[in-house]
């Protein structure tokens, strides 16, 4: 017997080293947005590895991690896909961090903690950005 459901084709990746904090956030999101597969990775070269593996949707990423920063894997990945989208989670409210993220470009810049509802609404936000 063949099953009729697909798997998804769309999904998200998110890039963070704290593994509790990444586990919740995808298990959380898997439940918001059931039709996506969830991808985590705990370091910048974690991500790049799964997002040329995926080449998911969008790029949920912290900034500060060890191995790779969110900043470098972004660049990673733009050299892969100039059109990757990214939402940058950060405890980190510097301008400075900001604005190397604006020269790579993103789709929603918010600070932990994480309000999932915020999260939520940025990735419909990138994912209504996002041309199929």
């Amino acid at each position: 017997m063949v099953s009729t459901q697909s798997l998804p084709s769309r999904s998200l990746l998110f890039v963070e080293d704290d593994k509790a904090a990444c586990d919740i956030i995808a298990r959380v999101s898997a439940i918001e947005f059931p039709d996506y597969k969830i991808l985590a990775a705990e370091n910048g070269v974690m991500g790049v590895t799964l997002y040329k593996e995926f080449t998911p949707d969008i790029v949920v990423t912290d900034i500060n991690m060890p191995v790779m920063d969110g900043i470098e894997m972004a660049r990673a990945i733009r050299a892969i896909n100039a059109k990757a989208t990214f939402i940058v989670l950060t405890a980190y409210g510097d301008k400075k961090y900001l604005d190397k993220f604006k020269e790579i470009g993103y789709c929603a810049y918010l600070l932990k903690p994480i309000i999932f509802n915020d999260l939520f609404a940025a990735i419909e936000a990138c994912i209504a950005g996002i041309k199929v």
